[in-house]
């Protein structure tokens, strides 16, 4: 890939197609060609970041207020809303009526604690027992949004039960439903892993640990293990102030915690498998078979920008200040009899973001759904990748000429009986005119183009990660 870096003050992150929107709107959507499936009923989701105020000092993309769009498919027609996941922090600002909080970028400032960074609830969505909730990256309090007006109705504790936060990419087990995620922090106990019974009540809470603070984002499970992460990427402090560093004479951990063995001990009791040092951001799922737990996610071997150790050949990547995103789709297996650890690239496009059919998490799966990179300095998608894990063939969508995309959900269709059988949906944006639309696509059939468009009557800016709710699941929301 051939880029040309920026290098610039301001963050190429708070313009173009990345800028912030302010106005909140409600709009029927106009379908511009094609046709809304029958079948496509229920509520698309997707968060990200979107700064209220001006920010103060150096912006990192990840800083921004928590702000959803929707699209709610009905016998109706489409329907549009964007608002603000309306925070704590995000309601002192809006009081003070300017930015109170500075960014990753910037020296922490503990006289806010506990509140050091700001809780902004822009990263991610989940929805669990009937309740939509926008999650932070860094762990914070998970708030609940209503659908399809995208109200925020204030946090999820599950009763008073939860006593940590919840950072982002909680799972949903669709056999047991249970939600299990995790928190960290810069301080011990570092990581918690947490899992709330179906009926909203936390039911564990359990420390890894992991040795000190480390950077983390997602986790993974099957039948009888949860997957967590120790990578050898890790916050540290120098000249007082912190920092990220990747320290590659130490090796990745992935760590099996048994999800029915004693689940009363403070400490979790773990299986570390050791492998060559790496990050990874997002996991597709993880399952279990004759032996072994598989992982499929996106790894990433040079994760940090401008590092001394980083070969003086590595290709451009995107980047987001300090963060080098090279990412390809990997599949790890860790045998449980003898402690080892295999590893297999299976596509060698840069890719992330990946989604599965969320009804087969933490079960053996076919298809997964990633976001192809553009050749960009700043993380854009150009185009959509269905992956086929047991032929390894890939088939694509490539968004018009200078327009990106976001992150696809896979929506089932109605009574679907194969894996395929859905659709993936996404805002689209022109970024030489901010012009956006909604795709429909077929996930069956993602070469054929979008088999309906619709035009969005405001910008929607780049953005994070996304949900699908059915609609028959908004009879409980």
């Amino acid at each position: 890939m051939t880029m040309t870096t920026r290098v610039e003050h301001r963050s190429p992150y708070l313009d173009g197609m990345y800028a912030p929107v302010q106005d909140e709107v409600q709009a029927d959507l106009e379908v511009i060609a094609g046709e809304i499936p029958a079948d496509l009923r229920g509520v698309f989701t997707r968060n990200g970041s979107n700064p209220r105020f001006e920010p103060e000092g150096r912006y990192h993309w990840f800083d921004g207020d928590g702000m959803v769009h929707a699209v709610h498919f009905d016998d109706a027609g489409a329907h549009y809303a964007n608002r603000y996941v309306r925070t704590r922090a995000l309601a002192v600002e809006e009081d003070a009526g300017e930015a109170l909080w500075t960014g990753i970028l910037e020296p922490p400032d503990f006289s806010k604690f506990p509140d050091v960074f700001k809780d902004t609830a822009n990263t991610d969505l989940v929805f669990f027992n009937g309740e939509l909730l926008a999650l932070w990256w860094l762990g914070g309090d998970a708030y609940r949004v209503s659908l399809p007006d995208l109200e925020t109705l204030g946090t999820e504790d599950f009763g008073g039960t939860l006593q940590t936060h919840i950072a982002a990419h909680p799972k949903v087990d669709p056999v047991t439903g249970e939600l299990l995620f995790i928190d960290y922090d810069p301080v011990p106990p570092f990581l918690t892993l947490g899992v709330v019974s179906p009926d909203g009540e936390v039911v564990r809470s359990q420390t890894v640990e992991v040795g000190g603070p480390r950077l983390q984002h997602d986790i993974a499970f099957s039948d009888d293990w949860i997957v967590v992460f120790d990578f050898p990427f890790m916050w540290e402090q120098a000249d007082g102030r912190s920092r990220l560093a990747f320290h590659r004479d130490r090796p990745s951990r992935f760590g099996l915690v048994a999800r029915h063995g004693d689940t009363s001990a403070p400490v979790a009791d773990v299986r570390w498998f050791e492998t060559d040092p790496c990050f990874m951001y997002h996991v597709c799922g993880a399952w279990q078979e004759d032996g072994v737990v598989k992982l499929v996610g996106c790894e990433i071997a040079d994760p940090l920008a401008n590092d001394p150790a980083n070969a003086p050949d590595l290709p451009d990547a995107p980047q987001i200040a300090m963060l080098r995103l090279e990412p390809f789709l990997t599949e790890w297996t860790f045998h449980l009899d003898d402690g080892t650890i295999a590893k297999r690239r299976l596509d060698d496009q840069m890719a992330e973001f990946p989604r599965i059919d969320v009804r087969r998490i933490g079960q053996p799966f076919r298809y997964s759904y990633l976001m192809r990179f553009a050749e960009r300095s700043e993380l854009a998608f150009d185009g959509v990748i269905r992956h086929d894990r047991l032929t390894g063939e890939t088939t694509s969508h490539s968004w018009p000429e200078g327009w990106y995309g976001c992150e696809t959900p896979f929506c089932p269709k109605a009574g679907a009986a194969g894996e395929a059988e859905g659709y993936l949906v996404a805002f689209v944006v022109e970024e030489a005119t901010g012009r956006s639309e909604v795709h429909v696509l077929d996930a069956e059939h993602l070469e054929e183009g979008p088999v309906c468009r619709l035009a969005v009557p405001a910008r929607v800016p780049a953005g994070y990660h996304s949900w699908w709710v059915p609609a028959e699941d908004l009879v409980t929301s």
